[in-house]
């Protein structure tokens, strides 16, 4: 369950930079698939931990960037001098899916609480129909217009050109690298291994990655949602998977005193928001000029990118939309484009694509990949990116310490 995910995150992360509960200040964790039974899942997996029960914790939602809202959260706690260390992270599990009764029935439910009669009992049935008695599944779909997100990555990728067979090619870039990534260690350290109910074998890696496709194999693959817009498919869309996420964030005077080096520090970040119409996930191309203007550089300036991959039509389409002069013209004000971004500085190790979607971790990991390339591979700042349901986009831009 994603509570007890969120506990093993924790525990991990504790582990392996070997901080004493006793020094954190709070817990702060993002979801979206709220467990009934633990509405704060935060304050669960901290009281399941090895953290002192003192440890303050609350969630945080905002759809596929929770964990990223968790961060920045983390940030202005520490900045405004709330707290000096925080675990922040996120946690979903989508194969335990909050399944719930249709409203007729959740309401004679309620009211069987006063039923004292058998007459009362009886009542409480009347006038229910059989369909009322099927569960409701949650689904992946804007609550304002009733349009699920693949189907708007369709009229997105639509709307800007982007092919079924670019999808495809990206897509397969996305486990290809992932596969790369995984084979040569180059995730371990961001890796914490768990062991699932009932078996005696642990989870090691990612096991969404299927580095062996090919693009006859994804070519093959129908329409997901169907419509004359459909080239979205189960090939070169995320996985809905089960995960958690956590990282260590500490002020810079904190982390000196406990000897330990930061791999990177928060240097700005950007909300932005919009009518959630056939552009749902175009959020991080308003997002990303946004946070350039407002630091002052270029994409060129940037030598790391780490971009959400909701689709791999999402992704294109994001990046067609920041090299649009028109793009930049009727929706930035700008007179010029944003640029482009460098296929071979983004996501290089893989993305949600290949390595799954559990809603509320994503932005942490996304977060802590780029703290790490940045170290390993020489760079000196980082964008990452993600769109969110609701018409949502953010952008973070880290800097190597």
């Amino acid at each position: 369950v994603s509570y007890d995910l969120a506990r093993m995150a924790i525990q991990g992360l504790l582990g392996r930079t070997g901080l004493s509960g006793d020094l954190v200040d709070m817990v702060i964790m993002g979801t979206v698939l709220h467990n009934p039974d633990a509405y704060n899942i935060a304050r669960e997996a901290t009281l399941g931990s090895s953290l002192p029960p003192s440890v303050p914790a609350f969630t945080t939602s905002m759809a596929c960037i929770s964990s990223n809202i968790a961060v920045t959260n983390a940030i202005e706690q520490i900045r405004t001098g709330q707290a000096d260390i925080i675990i922040t992270g996120g946690t979903d599990t989508m194969s335990d899916l909050p399944i719930r009764f249709r409203k007729p029935i959740r309401k004679r439910i309620l009211q069987a609480r006063k039923a004292k009669s058998a007459a009362d009992w009886w009542n409480l049935l009347k006038g229910l129909r059989p369909k009322d008695f099927l569960p409701e599944v949650p689904t992946v779909s804007e609550f304002s217009t009733g349009v699920t997100m693949g189907e708007s990555c369709d009229q997105m990728a639509a709307k800007y050109g982007v092919t079924r067979e670019e999808q495809d090619k990206y897509a397969l870039q996305s486990h290809q690298r992932a596969a790369r990534a995984t084979q040569n260690g180059l995730l371990t350290s961001e890796l914490f291994p768990t062991l699932p109910p009932e078996t005696d074998k642990p989870v090691e890696t990612d096991n969404t990655i299927r580095g062996d496709s090919t693009l006859e194999q994804m070519a093959k693959l129908p329409p997901a949602f169907g419509g004359k817009y459909g080239t979205v498919t189960a090939g070169n869309a995320s996985p809905l998977t089960d995960g958690a996420s956590a990282a260590l964030l500490m002020s810079s005077t904190r982390a000196g005193d406990l000897s330990y080096t930061p791999r990177a520090r928060f240097r700005s970040y950007v909300y932005t928001a919009q009518q959630p119409d056939d552009e749902l996930l175009i959020g991080p191309a308003t997002a990303i000029p946004k946070l350039l203007e407002k630091e002052g550089i270029t994409l060129q300036d940037i030598d790391i990118f780490e971009f959400h991959e909701a689709f791999a039509g999402q992704v294109l389409s994001v990046l067609t939309a920041l090299n649009s002069d028109q793009f930049a013209r009727d929706r930035l004000g700008r007179s010029e484009r944003v640029g482009e971004v460098p296929m071979d500085k983004l996501n290089t190790r893989g993305g949600s694509l290949s390595l799954g979607h559990p809603f509320g971790a994503t932005g942490v990991r996304l977060v802590t990949t780029a703290a790490n390339r940045l170290h390993e591979e020489d760079g000196t700042l980082a964008l990452v990116a993600a769109c969110a349901a609701g018409g949502q986009g953010h952008a973070i831009l880290l800097e190597r310490i």
